[in-house]
């Protein structure tokens, strides 16, 4: 029963509970901005099990996201397909579409493999552009269907989604799939030398970061009710996307989580003050990127790191 004694646990347990129990207290506005937060929760985390357990570093998450979330609005728009067949639909694209790219991609190294997955991106946003007027070009296009109209169904929605998620991710991380991600990101020709297929674990990662990325996207249109690349595709998302995951806590899944609702919550409190506001979040995020390098879970060491 070690793991009952775990700080970080009662700390999850606790923000768990208090989130479940936050619509009874708290505006509409306040859940809005939550809502948008869970989703790019699950963004994070799913970008930290490629890069904090396999050591691939992806800049482009929005690759996937985008995928997800275009695929599921135009099949909402252009049939008649119900919607929960459309974000499934979204996610399926995303996991196609990253095999597509990670195979070619995970036969490169280092900075190598990050400009691949850069300029899908950069890629899929030429597509949208040229193919505007199916996908809205820049501007992009309103959505039929909407999960809910009522703030507190889409927050419970948006909290199930980051929760369930995170357990998947986390429980993964710590299976046996995981340790071999570890040693393959760590030590790549050594894991092989041990026999273990570290293109093949790599991209089982890969792909179970696609079919949450793609999920996460497809949920989060369908709750604005519209896409765009802004929202989803934009690189402004994907930075936002790295330094929460790194800002929470590399190598956790959880801090991903954390470190979004940081970074969302923030910048939406700090709004008044209009462009400054993204100055001071950056600052803080440099500040803790330099100072607590674990990120903000590195503050609760694991128990059975003392052992």
């Amino acid at each position: 029963m070690q793991w009952l004694r775990s700080p970080r646990l009662w700390v999850a347990a606790l923000a768990l509970v208090a989130m479940v129990l936050l619509p009874l207290w708290v505006s509409e506005y306040v859940l809005g901005v939550l809502t948008i937060a869970y989703y790019f929760g699950v963004f994070a985390m799913s970008w930290d099990l490629l890069f904090g357990y396999a050591g691939e570093v992806n800049f482009g998450p929005t690759f996937l996201i985008g995928i997800g979330a275009y695929v599921s609005g135009m099949l909402n728009i252009y049939t008649s397909v119900p919607m929960v067949l459309c974000i499934a639909a979204g996610a399926v694209a995303a996991v196609i579409a990253g095999v597509l790219l990670a195979l070619p991609a995970l036969r490169l190294r280092g900075a190598y493999f990050g400009l691949v997955t850069l300029v899908s991106v950069l890629i899929l946003q030429t597509v949208i552009v040229l193919f505007a007027s199916y996908t809205g070009g820049e501007i992009g296009f309103s959505v039929p269907s909407i999960l809910s109209i009522d703030s507190g169904v889409n927050y419970y929605y948006a909290l199930a989604f980051m929760v369930v998620s995170g357990m998947v991710l986390l429980a993964v991380a710590r299976s046996p799939m995981g340790l071999i991600l570890q040693a393959t990101g760590q030590d790549p020709l050594g894991a092989q030398a041990l026999g273990f297929n570290v293109t093949k674990h790599k991209l089982a990662a890969f792909c179970l970061s696609a079919l949450f990325s793609g999920l996460a996207g497809a949920l989060t249109i369908f709750y604005l009710g519209s896409v765009s690349v802004n929202t989803v595709v934009d690189l402004a998302v994907t930075v936002q996307i790295i330094i929460a995951a790194v800002l929470g806590g590399r190598r956790t899944i959880v801090g991903g989580a954390l470190g979004a609702i940081f970074l969302i919550v923030a910048a939406e409190y700090l709004r008044p003050i209009g462009e400054l506001s993204n100055l001071v979040v950056a600052a803080f995020a440099l500040i803790v990127l330099l100072f607590i390098p674990d990120g903000f879970l590195g503050l609760f060491p694991r128990r059975e790191a003392r052992s």
